[in-house]
């Protein structure tokens, strides 16, 4: 088996270090990588990379110090591409904590891979990385691999598990949000603010549940019963599968605005110093529906909704 090439940059001529990784990279053919070894993080190095050749490209430590540093780079293959943040938690959901550590939305911005969206955020892609990998090192529990779910009974999940908690905790954090506004609004306005932000997202997700409940669902529950049965699927009254999930996704990126929108109000449901019970409790509850939440969306918008658009393909 042949080697990997190994270059070490600490006996390279200080101006020649990084063009010659350049050189070797340039070199390397699709799926090809050479191992770098320095004497300190070449995290600038990573930057510059991806500014100059772009997105196609794998970086992975291999030794982090604290006196050699030594980072394997390859090639990634003709027409492979940097796996966007959805797909990243749709093959592992532990990672969905990193990402919610970081403040990146892995459910309604899930298209955007993870060099995007810390560019936007201006986060360090390198150490998001490093903790994702660390996530792969531990054993995962299998009976969370929603991935590998039947359609059908991934959307009886969706409902029985998210939708019920829905109706279940509006009630419950509408009277909290209503009462504190009423009794803290006069020192803290943004308390008025996020009772009718709620408000609204909860009129908006009732009337949202009733379509995926009464005209989605079941669509998406036949197609699944079809594909079983290797049988045809009748014509929906709306036509394809896309359509109502387009107007599901849209209706997602609004709840995810208005959530966003409270977040930042509440400074990330971090209650004020002379916050009393019910003010600490409505932002506790507030915390909990935007985690539900965001892994209810993750589960419609990265694994049921695309699966449902190309099994009604497969049947048509």
């Amino acid at each position: 088996m042949e080697q990997i090439k190994i270059i070490d940059v600490t006996i390279i001529e200080p101006r020649r270090k990084h063009p010659t990784i350049f050189e070797n990279f340039d070199l390397l053919k699709s799926g090809e990588g050479f191992i770098i070894h320095n004497d300190h993080d070449p995290k600038p190095l990573y930057y510059q990379l991806l500014g100059e050749r772009g997105n196609i490209f794998t970086w992975e430590y291999l030794e982090e110090g604290p006196e050699w540093w030594k980072v394997k780079i390859a090639k990634l293959n003709e027409g492979e591409k940097e796996s966007t943040i959805g797909e990243l938690v749709t093959k592992d959901f532990r990672k969905a904590e990193i990402f919610k550590k970081y403040g990146l939305d892995f459910c309604c911005g899930g298209k955007k891979t993870l060099t995007e969206a810390c560019k936007t955020k201006g986060l360090d892609v390198v150490q998001i990385e490093k903790e994702l990998k660390e996530v792969d090192t531990i054993v995962a529990n299998p009976s969370q691999d929603f991935n590998t779910w039947e359609l059908g009974f991934l959307a009886d999940y969706v409902a029985n598990t998210h939708h019920n908690y829905i109706k279940k905790a509006i009630p419950v954090i509408s009277e909290y949000t209503k009462k504190v506004a009423k009794v803290h609004g006069a020192n803290h306005p943004e308390a008025i603010a996020i009772a009718k932000l709620f408000e609204k997202v909860a009129d908006d997700l009732i009337s949202h549940l009733g379509m995926e409940e009464n005209i989605l669902f079941p669509y998406i529950k036949k197609l699944a019963a079809a594909n079983a049965s290797k049988s045809k699927i009748q014509a929906s009254p709306f036509g394809t599968v896309q359509n109502p999930i387009y107007v599901m996704e849209q209706e997602h990126e609004l709840a995810g605005d208005i959530m966003e929108e409270i977040a930042e109000l509440s400074n990330r449901y971090e209650p004020p110093y002379d916050a009393c019970t019910t003010f600490r409790l409505s932002y506790a509850k507030l915390k909990e529906f935007e985690d539900d939440l965001h892994q209810h969306i993750h589960l419609e918008n990265n694994i049921l909704f695309p699966k449902a658009i190309e099994m009604e393909k497969q049947l048509s």
